[in-house]
């Protein structure tokens, strides 16, 4: 090796480099190390309460959606004539409590206006109090199912969770309403959080409902059912109600710096806290300090000796891997991931490469199929659809076989987005979508182009491809024939249908206007048929 290749040497400059500020860099790691550590771990403990945050809001938001579902089918399977009879409505609600345990505080029936006309199991003084305050009681009153505000039970005594459903009659009109009670402390409610705690204790959860301006529940249980405080007291509870999805390093009302992470409970709105105290989360940061400096001072006396040695083993995996990229880059080799010979921090660097460049190959496919598939059905678009036609045109001029064109427009969608709103056109629109998938071939293209119009390309058609063509048009049609389900509602949604067969000069644009213009021939004959141009 030349002696200008020596000093060239990475090896040869970190050498001389870290001999020479061994000392002055021994305070500045001091303090470099601790800030570099902190943030490094922030991002873990982060993670970490993130982690944790995300598992207790799903369960309470699991807890709540259950409750939920029973409390909609108590209120299906309630006969109506039970409400003129009180006694025979309490035996009801008795059978129905037996079988289940998510309300342990109670079920009860109100009339509309808010009276109890009985309860199950009964509590002293429900029965015939009026609820007429209670926030619950009043959206029920405008047809809603409703999680009330947490408060402190009438008959009870202790904090609960009411939720009321309405019962309404034939016209829709809401004859009594069901109510249904948990305990916030009741078994299997809250105890994934209650019972949690985060590191050697200090830290914990705290639930807020934004809405009800209060904390329903907090690990410590010093804060528990009580109103939040005026912003500017407590920067903890700023940051969660200003950010409802974030981990930030905050303060509390005691001035003390903590690590908090903010998760929604989606059923409720409500917000999972999760706080560390920011002295605990940190602790390794003063330890790893106080061990560099020790390194560094035996590091100073063992380098001279080990240092190039060591560099050189060290960085020869890096060293390889820069010639196999180099060789890579001019062809030699074909583009395959780097080896990675150790497991060491070279590895992890080589490793995370490579991640990199599979991370970028797999943004470069979901690019693609963004840029080429409707986003709400997952179907090929019009400009992937356009790329086939033109394909297939190309085919069936070489192979001699035949290809169609279904161009298809919904009747009646317009009504399902005006009535119901866009969310359950979008709903509609996967409806259709999964009926006209179980129709087509795997060899054939079935496209959304917009709005409510798809597009059913046919290729390898032989010469009975017009009887085949009208064989689809009629499943289609009559896929169509069964209402669409969306939440309470059924529409009757048709199809009107234009097909196009290819001739010998025919090109994608004809095709698709000829098709264009037989879907309006049978638009114009009433809808629900097909026709050909």
């Amino acid at each position: 090796m030349s002696l200008r290749r020596i000093f060239d040497s990475i090896i040869t400059r970190l050498v001389i480099m870290v001999v020479c500020l061994v000392s002055l860099g021994t305070v500045v790691r001091y303090f470099a190390l601790g800030s570099f550590l902190r943030q490094d771990l922030s991002t873990v403990v982060q993670e970490q309460q993130q982690t944790l945050a995300s598992y207790v809001a799903r369960d309470i938001d699991e807890k709540i959606t259950q409750r939920e579902a029973l409390l909609d089918q108590l209120a299906a399977d309630l006969p109506q004539q039970l409400l003129q009879q009180p006694a025979a409505l309490q035996d009801w609600l008795r059978q129905h409590y037996r079988y289940q345990s998510l309300f342990p505080g109670g079920l009860f029936v109100t009339t509309a206006q808010g009276r109890v006309i009985a309860d199950y199991p009964t509590a002293p003084g429900r029965q015939n109090h009026s609820y007429t305050d209670r926030d619950y009681i009043h959206a029920a009153q405008q047809g809603k199912r409703y999680i009330g505000k947490p408060v402190t039970g009438y008959a009870l005594r202790i904090p609960i969770l009411p939720m009321a459903t309405p019962l309404f009659d034939h016209n829709m009109q809401v004859t009594a309403i069901l109510v249904g009670i948990t305990p916030l402390s009741a078994p299997g409610f809250l105890d994934v959080m209650q019972k949690s705690r985060i590191g050697n204790g200090k830290g914990g959860f705290l639930l807020l409902s934004p809405r009800d301006k209060m904390f329903v529940a907090d690990t410590q249980k010093q804060l528990t059912m009580t109103p939040l405080s005026p912003v500017g007291v407590n920067p903890l509870q700023d940051t969660a109600l200003s950010s409802y999805h974030s981990t930030e390093i905050t303060t509390n009302m005691r001035g003390e710096e903590e690590v908090s992470t903010t998760v929604t409970v989606a059923s409720t709105g409500w917000l999972v806290v999760a706080h560390t105290p920011a002295s605990e989360a940190f602790a390794t940061v003063r330890h790893a300090q106080g061990f560099a400096v020790r390194g560094a001072i035996i590091a100073t006396v063992m380098f001279a000796m080990l240092a190039t040695l060591c560099m050189y083993i060290v960085l020869r995996p890096l060293f390889q891997a820069a010639e196999d990229a180099e060789r890579m880059t001019r062809g030699e080799t074909p583009l395959v991931p780097l080896s990675i010979r150790r497991n060491d921090e070279v590895g992890h660097l080589i490793a995370a490469f490579n991640r990199l460049l599979g991370k970028l190959h797999e943004q470069q496919g979901q690019l693609e199929r963004i840029a080429h598939h409707d986003p709400l059905t997952g179907l090929p678009n019009r400009r992937l659809l356009a790329d086939r036609l033109k394909l297939a045109l190309a085919q069936s001029r070489r192979h001699g076989t035949h290809l169609a064109l279904l161009f298809m427009d919904l009747d009646g969608f317009k009504q399902i987005n005006d009535s119901m709103g866009h969310e359950a056109g979008d709903e509609a629109l996967r409806m259709v979508t999964a009926r006209l998938q179980a129709i087509v071939r795997e060899t054939d293209t079935l496209a959304r182009i917009g709005g409510d119009e798809f597009v059913l390309l046919m290729c390898n058609l032989d010469e009975h491809a017009a009887e085949s063509v009208r064989t689809v048009a009629e499943k289609c049609i009559q896929a169509m024939q069964e209402p669409l389900h969306i939440g309470t509602h059924a529409y009757k949604v048709g199809i009107s249908i234009g097909l196009s067969l290819a001739g010998p000069d025919s090109t994608a644009d004809s095709l698709m206007q000829e098709a264009d213009q037989a879907m309006y021939l049978a638009k114009h004959a009433g809808g629900d048929c097909y026709r050909f141009n």
